[in-house]
């Protein structure tokens, strides 16, 4: 299912705080070559070819190239080929010498292995995963990521209490405007949301300078929409979802447009002209941040995401939505008349 893959994509965007990685190419003639040939296909667009010169390069050096390594890793997980990725990983683990390459091949194995785990939903995975995450702290002492994806692995394999006590530690050791602080706060309370389809977290700045964190919208349902100005089908679904705005206003519904324009002059034009009165956010493209985390590859696009935070509906197109967003408004409603109005 789409939703699942974009929850296990998202997982590993955030980048450790460690030092930069050695990218050193390999050394022997024959695999340069082949490193060169790879780094066309990429341009090329054509990723499977290259992860297979990426693997042949390593193995012309001898297993020794750790640029190399390190594609194998990124695209063996893209492409789900596990088996590249862990050997890219492992023999990243082979060749670190610092402390902090160490940890980071330790963490980036453990990234591999709990990927992994969620596509064949296998306790295996998630526990070597466990594993690996806490030999990354112990290479390198200052790691919250590690300590987090521990927190993950963990949940997945049922034992709740010692996730939540992961991820009290990690809260402690990041900043509080850190999205994944403010997730992690959430499953100290309800740990067993990790196993849901959770939406990722992020934070925005909206146009009018509001700030967003999908965790701060908890007990609220979510409406998050990809489009652009230049975007014809974008265009024609606008009169529906200010419909939705204006039908659900007073509700416990955010609606969130994200839009994938590079002029911003001209996105704030077309706002202020058609009245989006909700709140607007430019993320400049499909390799902006925010469209990266859900895989946003086509516009309109939308995601429903409930009060708990987990992933209900993905529409490409305009696509009536209106009897979801009741269904989840009602069991938004639900848990504020429990929980006191959202603040």
């Amino acid at each position: 299912m789409r939703l699942l893959r974009v929850c296990a994509a998202v997982m590993f965007l955030f980048s450790p705080v460690l030092a930069q990685e050695n990218s050193d190419g390999p050394a022997d003639e024959k695999a340069q070559k082949t490193y060169k040939e790879a780094l066309q296909l990429l341009r090329e667009r054509e990723p499977q070819f290259a992860l297979g010169s990426f693997k042949k390069a390593d193995k012309q050096d001898g297993g020794h190239c750790v640029a190399c390594q390190k594609q194998m890793f990124k695209y063996g997980i893209e492409l789900g080929d596990w088996k590249a990725a862990e050997q890219g990983a492992e023999e990243m683990v082979a060749e670190a010498k610092e402390e902090t390459a160490v940890a980071l091949a330790h963490y980036k194995l453990c990234a591999v292995f709990f990927q992994e785990g969620l596509h064949k939903q296998k306790d295996e995975y998630f526990t070597r995963a466990h594993e690996e995450a806490n030999k990354a702290p112990a290479a390198h002492a200052n790691f919250p990521d590690a300590v987090y994806m521990d927190g993950l692995a963990l949940a997945h394999l049922q034992q709740d209490a010692a996730a939540k006590t992961r991820f009290e530690e990690y809260v402690e050791l990041k900043t509080t405007d850190d999205p994944n602080r403010q997730r992690a706060l959430r499953y100290i309370s309800r740990p067993e949301l990790v196993r849901a389809r959770m939406a990722p977290p992020f934070a925005v700045t909206t146009m009018d300078g509001q700030k967003i964190s999908l965790d701060d919208l908890q007990g609220r349902v979510v409406l998050l929409d990809f489009w652009a100005t230049w975007c014809g089908p974008c265009r024609e679904a606008l009169p529906h979802l200010k419909n939705v705005a204006k039908k659900f206003q007073g509700e416990p519904l955010v609606i969130l447009s994200v839009s994938l324009d590079g002029d911003q002059l001209k996105w704030k034009d077309f706002i202020t002209r058609n009245e989006m009165n909700w709140p607007q956010y430019c993320d400049g493209g499909f390799a902006g941040s925010v469209a990266k985390l859900f895989g946003v590859r086509a516009i309109p696009h939308t995601f429903t995401i409930d009060a708990d935070g987990v992933l209900q509906d993905e529409q490409i197109g305009d696509a009536s939505i209106e009897g979801k967003l009741k269904k989840l408004l009602a069991r938004a409603r639900e848990l504020q008349s429990n929980a006191g109005p959202a603040k």
